[in-house]
């Protein structure tokens, strides 16, 4: 354990890791505990370790949707939870074709991995040859992508298949404490969930497995979740900050401040100091300015929108990374990129702005689907990302319209 009264204590913690002396328990409790005149301070030590391991390079993935809704699972932070009253996107499978065309905006947007995801308990045989054409699908056309899979607990013998068919690494979130689990599901266990990241592990698939915070737990809680992530040999941890749904039981739960999320980031960065960090999920609204500061952590990012809300605009995205000082992996210049992908946006507004106004959007949509876009399904005005429900301090999210699911274009 170091004292954090002393200014060099987190530098002395960021040295000693750095010469193979893990972080323990003890170490991450006084991160969490500290204060937020010292948060400077501990994100500089934390930054150490992301420079020592992964350069100046933030890793771009994107999410597409390929079915949304109706999971019989009652997770109680999900908006396609059973019995979830979210006024969310529910859909079927994506045709294979369109899984691609979605992939491609990603890739476009400079996400080097592209992340298949599913809802529902878990994969039929059947759905896994879905997925798998899909993939092989992605991959002719886009050799280079990485492809993760997120289809629930998987039988025997599917991971397998996944990874003969080109699949690369595969998610499926711890979430929380085992102590904490029981409160938060019940249709399965967290058992059930570490099995099926060690069937993922055990077929050669880059385990991907992360946590959500903001839902009641302690810091005692979160560090043993990390310390878990740690047991299960997880390669890329994705931390969610909830994103409390209406029509779910954590609706209007709020629990964290900016300066305790990047708290939370640099306990991850001290104790898997090697392994990629992602801010996933939610980080628009609990980081909120110190999204930025965040990326000298973390390593990684979403880009744009998640499966059933949306994120910020990629641009800003881009603009965070590039005024960061950062480059993305697989990108020759993060700037390029960034620009071509404003010039690219205007073009595109420009060349649509010619149309009649009541027959067409700026952005390319019909009228009638842009009036879709920008109400929910009660046909009540969709609230802006991040708005404050009623003075409550409690900020509303914004349902994903656009995307995968939609005849809109997703949000890269």
């Amino acid at each position: 354990m170091f004292n954090n009264d002393n200014m060099d204590s987190y530098q002395t913690l960021a040295e000693r890791v750095l010469a193979g002396d893990p972080a323990t328990a003890s170490d991450a409790r006084t991160i969490l505990s500290s204060s937020d005149e010292d948060l400077l301070d501990l994100v500089a030590a934390a930054s150490r370790l992301r420079r020592e391991h992964f350069g100046n390079r933030v890793k771009v993935n994107y999410l597409v949707n390929l079915k949304s809704g109706l999971c019989p699972e009652d997770c109680g932070y999900c908006s396609q939870r059973l019995g979830s009253e979210a006024d969310i996107l529910k859909y079927s499978w994506l045709p294979k074709d369109e899984a691609k065309r979605q992939a491609e905006f990603g890739l476009a947007g400079g996400a080097s991995r592209v992340c298949l995801v599913a809802s529902g308990r878990g994969p039929s045989n059947r759905d896994v040859e879905r997925v798998s054409g899909m993939v092989e699908e992605i991959k002719t056309s886009s050799p280079d992508v990485e492809v993760c899979a997120c289809l629930g607990f998987l039988k025997d013998g599917q991971a397998q298949r996944l990874k003969d068919a080109g699949v690369d690494a595969y998610n499926h979130n711890l979430n929380t404490a085992e102590s904490l689990y029981p409160d938060i599901c019940t249709t399965h266990t967290f058992a059930d969930r570490v099995d099926t990241v060690d069937k993922a592990r055990g077929a050669g698939l880059s385990p991907c497995s992360g946590l959500i915070v903001g839902m009641g737990e302690t810091d005692e809680q979160i560090i043993e979740a990390i310390e878990s992530l740690k047991a299960v040999d997880s390669d890329s941890i994705p931390v969610n900050f909830l994103i409390p749904f209406d029509g779910t039981p954590l609706e209007g739960t709020w629990t964290l401040t900016p300066q305790h999320c990047l708290r939370i980031l640099c306990a991850v960065r001290f104790l898997c100091p090697d392994r990629e960090l992602r801010i996933a999920g939610g980080r628009e609204m609990h980081l909120r300015t110190l999204q930025p500061l965040s990326l000298h952590v973390a390593n990684s990012l979403f880009l744009g929108d998640y499966l059933t809300s949306e994120g910020q605009a990629a641009e800003e995205d881009l603009d965070m990374i590039v005024d960061g000082g950062f480059e993305i992996v697989g990108a020759e210049s993060a700037e390029r990129l960034r620009d071509e992908l404003k010039a690219h946006r205007a073009a595109h507004q420009a060349a649509f702005a010619e149309v009649a106004p009541g027959d067409m959007k700026s952005d390319g949509t019909s009228a009638e689907a842009a009036k879709t876009a920008s109400t929910l399904p009660c046909g009540k005005p969709l609230p802006t990302a991040g708005q404050e429900a009623d003075d409550s301090g409690v900020m509303i999210p914004t349902i994903r319209r656009r995307g995968a699911g939609t005849e809109l274009t997703p949000n890269v």
